[in-house]
């Protein structure tokens, strides 16, 4: 069959043509995953820097670094993506134009306020954020009657909670660790990754692999869910360390398991698959970590950047790929930018997993490795995907 090729259309604005009426404010996906990548870009290497010394500023600590990576730039995807999604999920527009552009200066106003507000004025203006983002989709779902997605809302309400609790913790006002906070919300988003990916992953594997045959056994992934949930909740309550090792090992088997069902073998030729599944099995990698930081054999770090930077940032690469492809007329097919993407992320991810381990004279040379490999990766997208975000769909279709 020959495929249509599809040119770049000649964008001609008009003079009177508002700000809010650009391409960029048609759908969730464009403005967030671009705001997302420059933050990327910027916001690793100002930690770096004030890690070493190179630069002081007040405001970028440990607590801001994870933080801003969870709250800044994962949260900007998972909105962009949610956004998109519940378009097509609903039929239904979520929010576009003004409400989307209002909604994009709201998180970048968070950003600002992290890096120079004094503290209680940048929780209140963070914290704005999440709610009026979850409010708009609640109510496209609510409207399409689609309960099948509700969960999702409730996933968003109890990242509030843990950025509420975080910001309580950081001023003073709740005893309890900012850190523990932070990976409980990290722990969060693994569980969402657990639940979308076992819905796309398949389906994409089964639409671009010719030949395979995804085994998706609703029992199977219920079990691997419960798992991941209860060892999360064991970690964070601080259940005693054999429990805590003994249910991440579990959730790290059947997750493992579950994956294994998906052929991953079979995408090797398939980039926007590969990225997908081999980001995946990050999580049973992460969670095996986690088992042994439980119990004092390795540290905690290894085990959250094992789950943050190598299934985190992967998979937020793989399907901010994929996504932006698709969402503007594209044909889903990766080129060598998007393999250069792929691996930088996943040396990145290695890298920073073994300055974990804090070997004597390779930590800083793995950290510095590891931020390179990140920001080349991201700089790279939006060297690429700047473009089509900020352009027309190249089908003439709206979004």
């Amino acid at each position: 069959m020959t495929l249509l090729k599809i040119d770049e259309p000649e964008i001609s604005l008009s003079r009177h043509t508002s700000f809010t009426d650009q391409p960029v404010w048609q759908l969730g996906f464009r403005p967030f995953y671009l705001l997302a990548a420059l933050f990327a870009v910027l916001s690793i290497p100002l930690w770096i820097a004030q890690y070493f010394g190179v630069i002081s500023m007040p405001h970028v600590h440990l607590f801001w670094h994870m933080h801003e990576m969870v709250y800044g730039f994962a949260i900007a995807v998972i909105v962009g993506f949610l956004l998109t999604a519940m378009r097509a999920w609903t039929g239904l527009w979520t929010p576009r134009k003004g409400h989307l552009a209002a909604l994009a200066g709201i998180w970048l106003a968070g950003r600002i306020a992290m890096l120079w507000a004094p503290p209680l004025w940048a929780a209140v203006i963070d914290l704005a954020f999440l709610p009026l983002a979850a409010w708009p989709m609640f109510r496209v779902l609510q409207r399409a009657g689609n309960k099948r997605n509700m969960f999702l809302i409730v996933m968003l309400a109890l990242l509030s909670l843990t950025n509420l609790l975080f910001h309580a913790a950081v001023n003073g006002l709740l005893a309890v660790s900012p850190m523990l906070v932070i990976q409980a919300a990290i722990l969060l988003i693994v569980i969402i990754e657990s639940l979308i990916g076992a819905r796309v992953i398949p389906m994409f594997t089964a639409n671009g692999a010719p030949g395979t045959k995804p085994v998706v056994h609703t029992r199977r992934d219920l079990i691997a869910v419960l798992l991941t949930a209860t060892a999360s909740l064991t970690w964070i309550f601080g259940a005693p360390a054999l429990t805590v090792a003994a249910f991440a090992f579990a959730a790290a088997c059947a997750t493992l398991l579950r994956l294994t069902g998906w052929q991953p073998q079979r995408t090797v030729r398939v980039p926007l698959l590969w990225i997908l599944h081999l980001s995946y099995g990050w999580i049973p990698v992460g969670f095996f970590l986690l088992a042994l930081a439980a119990v004092n054999l390795i540290p905690v770090s290894a085990a959250f950047h094992a789950l943050t930077v190598g299934s985190m940032a992967g998979l937020i690469l793989g399907m901010m790929t994929r996504t932006t492809l698709g969402h503007t007329g594209r044909l889903l097919k990766a080129g060598p930018a998007e393999v250069t993407m792929y691996l930088l992320i996943q040396a990145g991810a290695l890298a920073r997993v073994a300055a974990a381990f804090e070997l004597s004279g390779w930590r800083d040379a793995a950290l510095v490795f590891s931020t390179l490999c990140w920001s080349a990766a991201f700089i790279l997208y939006i060297a690429v995907y700047a473009p089509y975000l900020l352009r027309a769909r190249i089908d003439g279709k709206e979004g």
